[in-house]
């Protein structure tokens, strides 16, 4: 199938003749949709805990990062912004001239909004110095979005101006940094953000941190160690045509794009930290709003560290020689494994060692608590219990496109979910020996995603790989917790910056 040209093309990529006919046969035949078993909730399997555990959970985790607990945020930051923009592009497009602009505003609920609270945004005062016509609405929206202006249009949602402080503002980039500077300071004062770029973007985001580190460490009394990577070029995948050939440009080249942000997994196993919180670029507010979010990431960090301790302590003893005739031990792992962590599981074993290499096998797993908010109308991946290939049912965060909604009965349990992932996400990566897990080990290469595309105007198929948190982290340990919507506070329009939580 492949020529010599092509063998070398696949080679700088990072990637084999066999992963490319692996990935053109997930092309040929899809992918098989996900075995729900019921949603998760309040009643069964989304956790609500009581204030005094909410407490003890605080301290828990205070008192492991003062004591030598290290600790990472991991923010993915690599998408553009563009979408937030897509109604003002649709304006600058049809807007004609002034008389134009006037019309089209007039008639979208979204474009008076827009212009009638314009000076609210806390890019406002840049915009009127990058046009010298702030009473024509077609020159703001070019100032806004344009090159000659602030280019907001092509650039990252982490460098934009996204809250006013007095007479300055802070970028998402910024906002992630002063949060981590709260519940991300390891005892050494080192407070350890990651953020994962667009390699064209790396320069201003690196030029963004010189430029405010120094005042942000003085005021918050904690000394910043921020880094940054890309997405693998080993994790781009092949695009093939509509009849599941390789897809090929004029010259012949065959074409490669972004595996999604499943392929985040990679970096996010180049990570070394005991604990690694991972939240979204634009879930972000302002400082006076900061507390509930600051208070729900220890308390979540706490049942992370109390739980991990729990499995740590099993292995260790799993390990001694007569822990197969344990019956007490492996009756409590059992108990621990059910009611804690909600694997459903046939207990009927061969013998005691298949009882303890099973047990061993599921305790040494990489761990995440997730919060999860009450649902609201917001798009996301929703909490199910869900079939595992080793036939054993978990707790699994779902998209909806991974659920086979022709089928009733799966769309009925779509249905009664009543919560969703706001991706707030904190996970513990080492084994109980402190060596780190192997992450893509874990990960169910059975799930993706393949969309249509457009290149040079022909069509295409994409491939995406395992979401981060579904198919990516499928084998995971995981516990899901109700957090209050104020700690979710996504900006996926521009419009959304007007909202309370942002202004």
């Amino acid at each position: 199938m492949f020529t010599e040209k092509d063998n070398e093309q696949i080679e700088y990529q990072g990637l084999t003749p066999e992963d490319i006919t692996f990935q053109i046969n997930c092309f040929k035949k899809g992918f098989p949709p996900i075995k729900l078993i019921a949603p998760a909730t309040p009643e069964n399997g989304i956790r609500i805990l009581s204030e005094e555990e909410e407490i003890r959970l605080v301290s828990v985790f205070e008192t492991s990062l003062s004591t030598g607990l290290s600790a990472l945020k991991f923010v993915p930051a690599s998408g553009a912004a563009s979408r937030m923009f897509k109604d003002l592009f649709s304006f600058v497009e049809k807007a004609k001239n002034e008389e134009d602009a006037e019309t089209i505003v007039n008639n979208s609920e979204f474009l008076s909004y827009f212009f009638n609270n314009i000076e609210k945004f806390a890019f406002y005062k840049d915009l009127v110095k990058a046009t010298n016509n702030t009473k024509s609405k077609i020159a703001l929206v070019n100032a806004l979005l344009g090159n000659e202006g602030l280019g907001y249009g092509q650039l990252p949602k982490g460098q934009l101006a996204f809250h006013k402080y007095n007479d300055t503002f802070r970028t998402p980039m910024e906002e992630h940094m002063v949060e981590s500077a709260s519940y991300c300071t390891g005892s050494d004062g080192l407070s350890k953000v990651h953020f994962t770029v667009s390699p064209e973007h790396q320069e201003k985001f690196e030029q963004l941190y010189q430029k405010t580190r120094v005042g942000y460490q003085k005021r918050y009394g904690v000394q910043f160690d921020v880094t940054f990577s890309h997405q693998h070029k080993s994790t781009d995948t092949i695009a093939v045509d509509l009849n599941n050939e390789p897809f090929r440009d004029d010259q012949g080249n065959l074409i490669f794009r972004p595996g999604g942000h499943g392929a985040l997994i990679e970096n996010l196993n180049d990570l070394n930290a005991d604990l690694i919180f991972i939240k979204n670029i634009d879930n972000v507010v302002p400082d006076h709003l900061k507390g509930e979010t600051k208070r729900y990431k220890k308390i979540l960090a706490g049942l992370l560290v109390t739980t991990r301790n729990k499995a740590y302590t099993y292995l260790e003893k799993l390990d001694k020689a007569n822990a197969k005739d344990n019956t007490e031990l492996l009756k409590s792992i059992d108990t621990f494994l059910k009611k804690e962590l909600l694997i459903q599981f046939d207990s009927n074993f061969s013998s005691a060692q298949e009882k303890v290499d099973f047990y061993r096998k599921k305790l040494n797993r990489p761990l995440r608590i997730c919060g999860m908010v009450k649902n609201e109308g917001e798009p996301g991946g929703g909490p199910f219990f869900a079939v595992n290939p080793d036939n054993t049912i978990s707790l699994q965060i779902v998209e909806k496109a991974q659920i086979d909604i022709e089928n009733d009965a799966q769309l009925d349990i779509l249905n009664q979910s009543t919560h969703f992932n706001p991706v707030d996400i904190i996970c513990s990566t080492k084994d109980y020996k402190g060596r780190k897990f192997n992450l893509p080990d874990f990960r169910d290469s059975e799930t993706g995603f393949i969309s249509q595309k457009s290149f040079g105007g022909r069509e295409l198929k994409a491939l995406e790989l395992p979401g981060l948190w579904n198919g990516a982290m499928s084998d995971w340990n995981t516990i899901f917790v109700e957090v209050p919507a104020i700690t979710f506070n996504p900006v996926k329009t521009v419009n959304d910056l007007l909202r309370p939580e942002h202004q």
